[in-house]
Order: structure tokens, then C-alpha cells, then sequence
């Protein structure tokens, strides 16, 4: 880790995530060292412009934080072949970005030396430059050992973003509550529109765009704790 704290950035896996978290990194002053292709390589370029597109081994090899923004699916197979190939570092910060998975999903990592964190931003992505003036409006979920968790905490804040610790145990149930938030409301929007346009209400989205938005403010407020009222000043 360099003495100023700023850290050398690759980005392994270029879809929707990892390029905007690395852009939002580069814009705290972080040095991006290379990325990984991506199905969208119009979309990532867009966000990383003068990247170098890396093999993950060489992104690796170059960076001292190494963000791995890949399905769900793939990131146990894909840290544990960069693990038995011998890529990972001694001391190389490794952060996932996966709502389900934990640090333990990083062993193989760790058990080379590299330093595990994960770092879950609560919001739908969609890799382009909206999502970084979004992250300033977002709480990330952040699991790490005890003695880095300041560590992973302080790259939350550098995406924008208000760090909430959950704890290993509480990965998977703290998953399931995104999931269920994200696709309910997908869902159900999905049917309203496609209710309206069966009976020829022309632009449904926009149609229920403020009732939507409004409706899960007021959701919302409703859920978060009740401020209680201030005494009167004294004079």
C-alpha cells in the first residue's frame, strides 16, 4: 500500500458494476492499473476510457486493490483458479462486490495472503455514469476480519457511499432482503404498466412514475425509525 493511501485499482469483470465502482474510485484518487473485457465493451469504455484491458492475471499482478465485480455463480470458481494458479498476493487487498457472499467466498485468497473485504453498494446498477451520482445516495453493505474492517469501511465511503457492517452469518439473509426488494418492485411495476397498456394508456412508465416513486417513499419512511421530537428550547 502506498504511503499516501493511494492504492493501485484493477477491475476484474467489466459488466454493470465493476466499471462504475472503479470509476468511482479513480474520482477519489485512486490509480486504475487495468480491467478485465467485458459482454459490453461500448458500455465499460464508456466509464473507463483509458484503462488497459487486461487477462485477469495481469490485472492482478499490477494492482494492490483488486475489485471483483463477477456473477455470483462464477466468483467462487474465479478466486479460487486465480488462487491455485498462484496469482494472488501477500498482502493485495481483494473486494467483492456480491450482496450474498461474505469473505469467506475469499479464502483461497486469503490463504495466499491477500486481505478479504466485501463491499455490496444497495442499488440496481446500470453501468453508465448515472450510477456514480447514484452511489452518493446509497448505504453498502460491508463484511470484513475485525482488524481491516476500518479498511473496507473507508472504500465504501471513497465509492459515496454509508457503510453498514453485516456480519458473516447475516450474508445470505441480508441478500434475500435485496433480492425481494428489488425484484417485487420490478415485478409489480411490470404488471401495473402492462395492465395500462392493455387498455391503451399510452407511456405507462411515466404514467405511474410519481405515484410509484412517491408510494415507496412513503414506504420507506415508514419503515425507517421515527425521530422523536425535540424538547422546547428554555430560556
Amino acid at each position: 500500500m502506498r504511503r499516501d493511501g493511494r492504492l493501485g485499482v484493477g477491475v476484474v469483470g467489466s459488466g454493470r458494476v465493476g466499471p462504475v465502482v472503479g470509476a468511482a474510485l479513480a474520482g477519489a484518487g485512486h490509480a486504475l492499473t487495468g480491467r478485465t473485457a467485458g459482454s459490453d465493451e461500448e458500455r465499460a469504455s464508456a466509464i473507463l476510457p483509458e484503462v488497459p484491458v487486461l487477462e485477469a492475471p495481469e490485472v492482478l499482478r499490477r494492482s494492490e486493490l483488486v475489485i471483483l465485480a463477477v456473477p455470483r455463480a462464477d466468483l467462487p470458481g474465479i478466486v479460487r483458479g486465480l488462487a491455485d494458479a498462484g496469482h494472488w498476493q501477500m498482502g493485495q487487498l481483494v473486494l467483492h462486490t456480491d450482496a450474498a457472499h461474505g469473505i469467506e467466498v475469499l479464502r483461497p485468497a486469503a490463504e495466499k495472503g491477500a486481505i478479504p473485504l466485501a463491499v455490496h453498494p444497495a442499488m440496481t446498477f446500470t453501468g453508465t455514469s448515472i450510477d456514480l451520482r447514484q452511489l452518493a445516495a446509497t448505504y453498502a453493505a460491508v463484511t470484513a476480519p475485525a482488524p481491516v474492517l476500518p479498511i473496507a469501511q473507508a472504500l465504501a465511503v471513497e465509492l459515496g457511499c454509508e457503510p453498514i457492517v453485516i456480519d458473516e452469518e447475516d450474508r445470505a439473509a441480508y441478500a434475500e432482503a435485496i433480492a425481494t426488494a428489488s425484484e417485487f418492485s420490478r415485478q409489480i411495476v411490470q404488471q401495473a404498466t402492462g395492465i395500462l397498456r392493455g387498455i391503451g394508456v399510452e407511456n405507462p412508465g411515466g404514467f405511474l412514475s410519481s405515484l410509484v416513486r412517491s408510494t415507496v417513499d412513503h414506504a420507506l419512511a415508514e419503515a425507517s425509525p421515527a425521530i422523536p421530537d425535540l424538547p422546547p428550547d428554555l430560556d
